[in-house]
């Protein structure tokens, strides 16, 4: 199924697994609105995608910003919900300001980007939420107890725009990596062994976004999730 006439806005699209997910969409055709903070990783920045430079974490203008793209993109019919970051420590090791900005990126900007588009999405009867989970919405880890929270409640979150969303014929899923190489392990202590098979690349993941899109339009995936064949973790 082709992506073409379809345009899709993308958070986090200038690195990592955003990156990958908005170039599978350029190719496949659709036109990409990217949200990020910085895209001079992008050397040459193809026709179909239209930056956006938006720090997300900036919470008291972003319900502003987001109503100028939908007044701009009326056409926007798709949503990648990827920005996020990890940070990981016992519960007391983390400020009151680290708290705030982790959840402040990984889930309130989530909702208020959705709160701000959906309306434009409903009214053309067609289209898809996919966020980006993490494993860590799976199950409770040792020293991800924030990061954790806020990605089991972005799970509850799509889960609730599945329901809420059907009758309009918008498919929400949520997908549910384990450890991608990418930088997100850049200021972690932490990291995926080095073998093949200790880690998924960002293209499987944005694989799995292109099976989302191009599905018959009856049929929703409620939920993937991607792991590595065997899971090894090495400390630096």
């Amino acid at each position: 199924m082709t992506l073409k006439n379809r345009k899709i806005l993308v958070t986090g699209a200038s690195r990592g697994i955003g990156r990958a997910i908005a170039e599978i969409l350029i190719q496949e055709g659709a036109t990409v609105i990217g949200i990020a903070r910085d895209f001079s990783s992008w050397n040459e920045q193809p026709g179909r995608l239209q930056p956006l430079q938006i720090d997300l974490t900036q919470l008291d203008e972003l319900p502003e910003q987001v109503k100028t793209i939908a007044k701009q993109h009326p056409d926007i019919n798709g949503i990648i919900f990827n920005a996020g970051e990890g940070r990981f420590g016992s519960l007391e090791e983390f400020s009151p300001k680290q708290i705030r900005h982790l959840v402040d990126l990984n889930l309130t900007s989530q909702i208020l980007l959705a709160r701000e588009l959906l309306p434009n999405i409903k009214r053309q009867k067609q289209g898809n939420l996919i966020f980006i989970g993490s494993e860590a919405a799976l199950s409770g880890s040792r020293k991800g107890a924030v990061y954790c929270a806020t990605k089991f409640a972005l799970r509850g979150f799509a889960q609730s725009l599945r329901e809420e969303c059907s009758n309009s014929s918008i498919r929400s899923t949520i997908i549910n990596p384990g450890m991608v190489k990418t930088s997100f392990f850049d200021n972690l202590s932490f990291e995926p062994g080095d073998a093949e098979e200790n880690y998924i690349l960002p293209q499987d993941v944005a694989d799995a976004v292109l099976s989302i899109l191009s599905a018959r339009p009856g049929t929703c995936f409620d939920e993937i999730n991607l792991s590595p064949l065997k899971k090894v973790i090495k400390f630096k």
